[in-house]
């Protein structure tokens, strides 16, 4: 095609222009375009904030305590009241305790599976994986996509900023870079959502792939810009293709990322309340909540927040050492990030139009392991909603007396997503179309109605 010849001649060009403000960022900005321009839908008005607590926080542990069993089962922490009279979470999340009236907590989620990969998918798509040949399923454009990248079709990008972010770092852990279900999949690359993953990146911050190298200031950067522009005219008469405009779009965007009135300054928090940030936590996973909360605030349909830690000692997989770990390193941060968010949406009027979602892979099982740990367990765990129209203050479904299975109103993990796909405006019959045209429904579940107030 005349529009691939023209891009393989210019490659080398806007890599030089362009390469001093960053190729991965750059790249993302050229999806965006091609999203925009294959999408005549309009934004609805519901967005979503998903936490991810990569490697699946125990129930037990958190919001489905078992004080009752026998040493086997027994973890080490109390149940502890909240501001609802009959709800009772863990004694380490005193902070959530105070705002349990904002969330609903689902006691009853559940799949198949005990493998990280696959619950990481079903819990980002409420799909399953495509078929692989063998280990864990890592990233793959025969995969349904994520939420974010069937919002990126559906929507479009709006305001200047991408449907969907994904920050502040993959989910994965020390054996696995990237496990399925975290881009757009079979829809495409245009439609992945925008993935800030370095791995030194403070989030608040511009990444260093936005920025130009030392040496390389933007009216350097805006003189080569002027001088491909001249070269593009002079050769418009001969050459056409829709292509070119929608890298041009994107090239004026990356420029327009350093500019002091830039929309990108979403991602910046230095205008925020230094009391702000010490109330949300100066950590990756309380400055990516408050990153968060600026970007749906600015229109961004649907943005995910791993756990900050990747390496599986540093996250909620467990197997050793679980209650130390968890009492010092996971939930204390966790505690206090997801407070501040649901009161900042609140008190800055969002949290009827955000909806806050709360999952891992799967859940911890019941029986204490030799290394005083939980190992992995996907016939239940426990999830949360809240905002957006969900009834706060509840919990829906139960397990039995040792947390290993549900025993009322099972939720599967399908479901689950349906409900967040519900609170965002679409269900069953709406379908996304692959790379090739072909139709997909978003979603198989059904949403659980009784969450709704």
């Amino acid at each position: 095609m005349a529009t691939d010849s023209l891009l393989q001649r210019r490659a080398l060009i806007k890599c030089g222009v362009l390469g001093g403000i960053g190729l991965t960022m750059f790249d993302h900005l050229y999806r965006a375009e091609l999203a925009k321009a294959n999408t005549g839908s309009s934004p609805d008005a519901t967005n979503c904030i998903m936490l991810y607590m990569t490697g699946g926080p125990a129930q037990q542990e958190t919001f489905d305590m078992k004080p009752d069993c026998d040493d086997r089962f027994r973890g080490e922490f109390l149940p502890a009241s909240t501001n609802i009279a009959g709800i009772q979470i863990c004694e380490h999340l005193p902070k959530l305790a105070q705002v349990t009236n904002k969330y609903a907590i689902i006691r009853s989620t559940w799949h198949e599976s005990n493998t990280h990969g696959v619950g990481v998918h079903y819990n980002l798509t409420g799909l399953k994986h495509a078929p692989r040949q063998r280990g864990e399923p890592q990233v793959s454009r025969d995969d349904p996509p994520s939420i974010g990248g069937a919002l990126r079709q559906l929507r479009g990008d709006r305001n200047g900023l991408p449907a969907a972010v994904h920050l502040p770092v993959r989910i994965g852990d020390q054996n696995n870079f990237r496990w399925g279900g975290q881009h757009a999949g079979f829809l495409g690359q245009q439609y992945d959502p925008l993935t800030l993953i370095e791995e030194s990146w403070s989030p608040g911050t511009l990444p260093q792939s936005f920025l130009p190298p030392d040496g390389v200031g933007v009216n350097r950067l805006r003189d080569r810009v002027q001088l491909l522009k001249g070269v593009e005219k002079s050769k418009a008469g001969a050459e056409s293709g829709g292509t070119p405009e929608l890298y041009a779009k994107a090239r004026e965007r990356a420029l327009s990322i350093l500019s002091s009135d830039s929309v990108w300054k979403a991602f910046l928090i230095e205008e925020e309340k230094p009391q702000t940030l010490e109330r949300y936590g100066d950590n990756k996973f309380g400055r990516s909540c408050l990153v968060a909360r600026r970007l749906v605030e600015r229109g961004v349909s649907f943005v995910t927040v791993p756990w900050m830690y990747l390496h599986s000692t540093k996250n909620f997989d467990t197997h050793a050492n679980h209650f130390k770990v968890m009492k010092d390193l996971l939930l204390p941060p966790m505690d206090q990030a997801m407070s501040a968010l649901f009161d900042d949406l609140e008190q800055r009027g969002l949290f009827d139009n955000t909806l806050v979602a709360w999952t891992g892979e799967f859940g911890r099982t019941p029986k204490i392991n030799g290394n005083a740990g939980r190992d992995h367990w996907g016939k239940v765990y426990s999830t949360l909603l809240a905002g957006a129209g969900i009834a706060g203050g509840q919990v829906y479904g139960a397990t039995d007396s040792i947390g290993g299975e549900p025993t009322d109103n099972p939720v599967y993990v399908s479901d689950y997503i349906a409900t967040i796909y519900k609170v965002l405006g679409y269900d069953t019959s709406t379908l996304v179309h692959d790379r090739f045209g072909r139709p997909h429904p978003i979603v198989h579940g059904q949403p659980v109605k009784e969450l709704f107030g």
